[in-house]
């Protein structure tokens, strides 16, 4: 439940001008999710939302944030909640995560800048990230499950 409320944050503020922790829990009531102030808070703070000072909206932080250790450690914590399963495909790594947990495990995964890491995308349950070339894709899923072990 918490990754696809979370999942829901997510989509809600790349979407819509969320200026509010109110706003944002009533976008969530209309979606389904009945989430109390603090939770909301919490997934604010797990989730490393800003506030834009352009319009006072909430955005995903920039992965300039965070120090590389930092968020090495948070996407080591994401891996191990939400990683199901890591395949190389020639240059690519294809992740599976449990429905509604692709976006935020791809997020900790950018935030990390991995040095053989081109770029991701994210669905609902599934990652495709795309490596340099084969032999970092290979690195990459090695990295991956390294970490969640």
């Amino acid at each position: 439940m918490k990754a696809r409320r979370q999942s829901a944050i997510l989509e809600v503020v790349e979407h819509e001008a969320v200026r509010s922790q109110e706003q944002l829990r009533q976008r969530l009531a209309s979606r389904g999710f009945d989430v109390t102030q603090a939770t909301l808070s919490r997934d604010i703070k797990e989730l490393g939302l800003l506030k834009r000072s352009s319009d006072g909206a909430y955005q995903p932080s920039g992965g300039d944030t965070a120090s590389p250790a930092v968020a090495l450690d948070t996407l080591g914590r994401a891996i191990a909640e939400y990683l199901i399963n890591v395949e190389a495909v020639q240059q690519l790594v294809v992740l599976k995560t449990g429905p509604g947990q692709a976006q935020i495990l791809a997020v900790a995964i950018d935030r990390a800048r991995l040095a053989d890491v081109a770029g991701t995308l994210a669905g609902d349950d599934t990652i495709l990230i795309i490596a340099r070339d084969p032999k970092s894709a290979q690195t990459v899923a090695r990295q991956l499950k390294d970490l969640a072990s």
